[in-house]
């Protein structure tokens, strides 16, 4: 199991450092280089990367919803983007890098596009103009004619709400962005056990100042004993529980809180973080396999796969 010594080890840094770094201490005085160092080296330590070189066969769009510096405040797409580029250094695929806001630049002789991110379907319809092998990243299931790597947030939720519940709580809140597919299986889980509360909906962005931020002012209004949420992902749960310590609200004992994602910083918080794992390598991984597939056996049905998630039971349940 990697540990904090492990990291700051080939961060060539101080275990301390580390432990702030992960923590997200505002207070630290260190550069953005050694941040980023940080967390790659993190999120690299939790899986084998294959450092073979061979010559490139194939040139492929990897289209990033997210930028690397944008990827520090959230490391689930540090994560997917891992999974994609070992995997296509393992199939000798070139990968071509561009943003979202760079969709027009990509050339027509492209062999393929991966997408990661939630794009609108004009966005996904220009893709599928620069090629006929279009693979969908954590996006919606409506688009035609391109394969797609999902994970089954109905079932993550249920996940959530029935660990909780089976700790005794009854009264369970939600934090996250409004419209939300995470938000939308919320709603509806809660109702379908009869402990909807819509006053326990905190409604925010997705960055862990956001957390923090919404988590402040819902304790100006609300009281909080024998309450469980759920956060829409881990960076959200975590300034969530900054906000609960500096209320002096005690966690587990007064509230629970569980996250989405297991990014890698989640059980070096404190307390360290319960969670539903999303296996992000794995769906860049995928996404890398179902785009070879195609481009092999010139499949052109569109593949829907779903990646399985697991509950994580840390010291915040």
């Amino acid at each position: 199991m990697t540990t904090i010594k492990d990291i700051a080890q080939k961060a060539n840094v101080s275990i301390a450092t580390v432990s702030r770094v992960l923590n997200y201490d505002s207070t630290l005085s260190v550069s953005e280089e050694t941040k980023k160092r940080i967390f790659e080296i993190a999120e690299s330590l939790s899986y084998s990367k294959n450092t073979s070189r061979k010559k490139l066969y194939r040139r492929v769009a990897f289209i990033h919803w997210v930028t690397e510096s944008e990827e520090l405040s959230d490391l689930y797409y540090m994560a997917i983007r891992h999974g994609i580029e070992e995997r296509a250094e393992k199939h000798h695929i070139q990968l071509q890098k561009f943003t979202r806001d760079e969709l027009e630049s990509i050339p027509n002789t492209i062999d393929g596009v991966i997408a990661v991110g939630r794009f609108t379907t004009t966005e996904i319809t220009l893709m599928k103009q620069k090629s006929c092998n279009v693979v969908l990243v954590d996006s919606d299931t409506e688009n035609a004619g391109c394969d797609a790597v999902l994970v089954d947030f109905s079932s993550v939720i249920r996940q959530a709400v029935e660990h909780l519940m089976t700790q005794g709580i009854t009264q369970i809140g939600f934090i996250g962005g409004k419209e939300d597919i995470r938000e939308k299986a919320m709603r509806k889980m809660l109702v379908e056990k009869n402990c909807y509360n819509e006053k326990l909906f905190i409604e925010t962005n997705y960055h862990i100042t956001n957390g923090y931020e919404a988590m402040q002012t819902f304790l100006k209004s609300n009281k909080v004993t024998n309450i469980g949420f759920v956060a829409a992902n881990d960076p959200l749960a975590i300034g969530a529980i900054k906000a609960l310590h500096e209320a002096s609200i005690k966690i587990p004992d007064d509230c629970r809180i569980i996250g989405i994602n297991d990014i890698s910083v989640s059980k070096y918080v404190y307390p360290a973080l319960s969670t539903i794992r999303i296996e992000k390598e794995w769906m860049g991984k995928t996404a890398v396999d179902l785009l070879v597939e195609r481009l092999k056996d010139d499949r052109d049905i569109p593949k829907k796969v779903y990646i399985d998630t697991t509950l994580i039971q840390r010291e915040t349940t």
